[in-house]
């Protein structure tokens, strides 16, 4: 057997790699992942296209998922397993890949599958019996696959970790020379910097926010219609997106409405980094870190109550330690890159086997 990862998006591991040994970016997952199971790491990009991965593409995916679809249906075999760390390449692999009279099996990690396209495909392309195991760390989506598909149990992975480097995300020193309290944010998924921009207005901060800026239409709800000239708005590289959690003396995370838990890789970045978070209340992990004290959560759309547990975090320092202290313990021992990694290679290690069980060992 021979187990295969389609990764997307594509990226340089060998790269991300070397500069993650130089301090210069954290470790990717993947690159442990194959590490540990031997595995063939494929990327979109390399097949041509052809005019049937334009028309499937229409469904789900793009058309060079379809095509990496198309190589990886010609090269594996019975017996293999192929890891898809994504639906918008896993659905495309599961229909042609699950396809063949002596299929290999097929894991998918679910991002967010409860979605039109997505749903029209699960059903379209039979992918109920297609995929052998559906990964997620969203108890929404480990819910909706079981329901929608009629999955049992042992067909939907839910485990609660991520992959947050812990060696490259850690706490440090603030830069020494900033003028007053930063309010430190970031990302682009279900933000609501409307919200967040009328909350700090007025208040004597800088709003620093990792982010391009608001060109695209999709995302034009998210951006406030005039940046306050107490925020910005900017790319920060993996160094700088380091600093700025050290010099932030608050993390927000100003959230809309989603079930998709969005913003947990910055969440568990910043608490990584020993920061207070204040972060739009949702169910799943970010509820249970609410309700036990671990972050501060607040109301969607509500610039008021957001405004107030800021101010509650600046104005007692002792309290907004205690708190980032609480969720940097978390981080370190059990939502981090090491922690993540071991349970889903072990998870597919006791699902469908190792190429050496005895030389197997993680991390």
């Amino acid at each position: 057997m021979q187990y295969h990862i389609a990764l997307i998006p594509t990226c340089n591991l060998e790269g991300i790699t070397q500069n993650a040994l130089a301090g210069k970016c954290p470790n990717h997952v993947i690159s442990a992942m194959s590490q540990l199971l031997g595995a063939t790491v494929y990327q979109p990009g390399s097949e041509p296209v052809l005019l049937i991965d334009k028309i499937r593409a229409m469904i789900i995916g793009h058309p060079e998922h379809w095509a990496l679809a198309r190589k990886l249906s010609s090269v594996v075999q019975e017996d293999d397993v192929i890891y898809c760390t994504g639906e918008h390449v896993g659905i495309p692999i599961a229909a042609l890949c699950g396809a063949k009279h002596k299929r290999p099996k097929i894991v998918v990690y679910s991002h967010n599958l409860n979605r039109p396209r997505a749903r029209l495909a699960l059903k379209l392309f039979g992918i109920a019996n297609r995929i052998d195991l559906f990964v997620t760390t969203v108890r929404s989506q480990a819910q909706f696959l079981r329901q929608y598909l009629r999955l049992p149990e042992n067909r939907v992975y839910l485990f609660l970790s991520q992959p947050v480097d812990t060696s490259f995300f850690t706490p440090g020193p603030a830069f020494q020379h900033k003028l007053r309290p930063i309010i430190g944010s970031g990302g682009l998924e279900k933000r609501d910097y409307r919200t967040l921009a009328e909350a700090t207005r007025y208040l004597n901060v800088d709003v620093k926010v990792c982010a391009f800026s608001p060109s695209t239409t999709a995302l034009k709800r998210a951006f406030p219609k005039v940046i306050p000239s107490n925020m910005s708005f900017r790319f920060y590289d993996w160094c700088e997106l380091l600093q700025l959690y050290r010099d932030s003396d608050v993390v927000v995370l100003s959230l809309f409405e989603n079930n998709r838990e969005a913003g947990l890789t910055t969440l568990f970045e910043a608490m990584a980094c020993r920061r207070p978070v204040v972060i739009t209340r949702s169910s799943g992990i970010i509820g249970d870190l609410i309700d036990s004290g671990i972050v501060t959560g607040v109301n969607p759309g509500d610039p008021v109550e957001l405004k107030q547990a800021i101010e509650n975090l600046l104005n007692a320092p002792e309290k907004a330690l205690a708190q980032a202290q609480r969720g940097y313990e978390l981080v370190v021992n059990q939502f981090n890159h090491v922690e993540y990694t071991q349970a889903l290679v072990t998870k597919l290690i006791s699902t469908f086997g190792s190429i050496n069980k005895k030389s197997f060992s993680l991390l």
